[in-house]
């Protein structure tokens, strides 16, 4: 059975991960594309509506990091 907790947190961090796939795409950015790709599918693989959270945190923290060492 799935909570509602599940869903929004799925939901969400699904939802920013697409938003940044679609903007590294645009601007060909690979930081950009590879943490959207992660963050969408995120959800398939953690359940926990915590750790979903965490890791996308995980992941937009490790993108700013990678952006800032690229340039």
């Amino acid at each position: 059975m799935v909570s509602i907790e599940e869903i929004i947190a799925a939901f969400a961090v699904s939802t920013v991960g697409f938003s940044v796939f679609l903007f590294g795409r645009k601007q060909r950015r690979l930081p950009q594309l590879v943490v959207g790709m992660l963050m969408m599918t995120a959800p398939f693989v953690v359940r926990d509506p915590l750790l979903v959270s965490i890791t996308a945190i995980a992941l937009l923290i490790g993108m700013r990091v990678a952006i800032r060492f690229e340039s």
